[in-house]
């Protein structure tokens, strides 16, 4: 417990710290840049503190000069670090709308832009799918956890629409994620962090631009497809 506590007290620490500068940064530079500046050490001070090392492969796949719509498998808090960790450049992340009533850190991630979805109400999942869309459209990267929510048991769950939506309302690339590993650090339901290594492995990008409306299904296929055939194709890379 006395652990538990003190890797609960580390981690608010960190996080409120980054997001007050977040936040200073974001109000004399408007861009919505300023949270990853910050976020990136942010998630380094944290995956090293619990001594968690990130192995990653597959940044050379990215699609270069143009926005695209990363779609990841989900199964811990770590995820969230890790992914800053390896994804490059600007990006901007769909976040659940209760984030956004955290104090101090929910206005740093309102101030950068972030979009908030509720699932809840139709007519308000909607309109952040368009927005997501519209963000892309003007040439800003979008992350997207596919499923939703974590994974109680490693599996991967089954994919939301949502996210599909916004690759062909925009035209995007999708590029599928395959995180490993980051349950044993911290599973859903736990609270002690364990060491260990997270595995992330970007895959190949799935082209959009062509498919009409009908073939969501078609591209949900497809990332599903290749977000499984990581999971079980074992670690990434060599650790970071």
């Amino acid at each position: 417990m006395i652990r538990t506590t003190i890797q609960a007290a580390a981690i608010a620490l960190y996080t409120f710290v980054f997001a007050l500068a977040s936040i200073v940064l974001l109000i004399l530079i408007p861009t919505g840049d300023p949270l990853l500046w910050m976020a990136r050490p942010w998630a380094w001070l944290i995956l090293a503190t619990f001594r968690v090392r990130i192995a990653a492969s597959g940044a050379d796949r990215i699609p270069k000069n143009r926005p695209c719509i990363y779609m990841s498998n989900h199964q811990s808090h770590f995820d969230v670090p890790a992914l800053i960790r390896v994804l490059p450049g600007q990006y901007r992340i769909l976040a659940k709308r209760e984030l956004f009533f955290i104090p101090v850190f929910g206005w740093a991630i309102w101030l950068a832009g972030l979009i908030p979805v509720d699932r809840s109400r139709k007519e308000r999942a909607v309109r952040s799918i368009e927005r997501a869309a519209e963000k892309v459209r003007r040439g800003r990267s979008i992350l997207i956890f596919a499923e939703g929510t974590r994974s109680s048991d490693g599996a991967l769950q089954p994919l939301k629409k949502g996210g599909f939506h916004i690759a062909l309302r925009s035209g995007a690339a999708i590029v599928p994620i395959c995180i490993r590993g980051s349950r044993e650090v911290l599973p859903k339901e736990g609270i002690r962090i364990n060491p260990g290594v997270i595995d992330v492995a970007i895959l190949e990008p799935i082209e959009t631009g062509s498919a009409g409306p009908g073939s969501i299904e078609g591209l949900m296929t497809r990332v599903r497809g290749a977000i499984e055939a990581g999971l079980r194709a074992g670690r990434a890379g060599d650790g970071t």
